[in-house]
């Protein structure tokens, strides 16, 4: 595939922009989210919530590499998948 055709791809991606965008919101203005119940630090919601907001914010803009496995990390279903996980994780 060259370049030119590439290019024609990379669009910005609707879905995964805005949530890349809501996170990085939610995380600056209501941190107490990454918290438990007796106050303590959620590492692994942070962990969860921050990969799917820098993977929502990477294909929102239009990035889409050409190796597999990163366009799969990359990729929407990816960022999805990390918020379902912090779903879980969090009820």
């Amino acid at each position: 595939m060259s370049t030119t055709q590439q290019q024609q791809f990379s669009r910005l991606h609707g879905p995964s922009l805005a949530a890349g965008l809501l996170l990085m919101l939610a995380a600056t203005l209501y941190p107490p989210m990454f918290q438990r119940a007796d106050g303590s630090a959620d590492h692994m919601l942070a962990a969860l919530l921050f990969a799917a907001m820098s993977t929502g914010l990477v294909r929102g803009v239009g990035y889409v590499p050409v190796r597999f496995v990163l366009r799969w990390l990359f990729s929407g279903w990816s960022c999805l998948l990390c918020l379902l996980l912090a779903a879980m994780l969090k009820i």
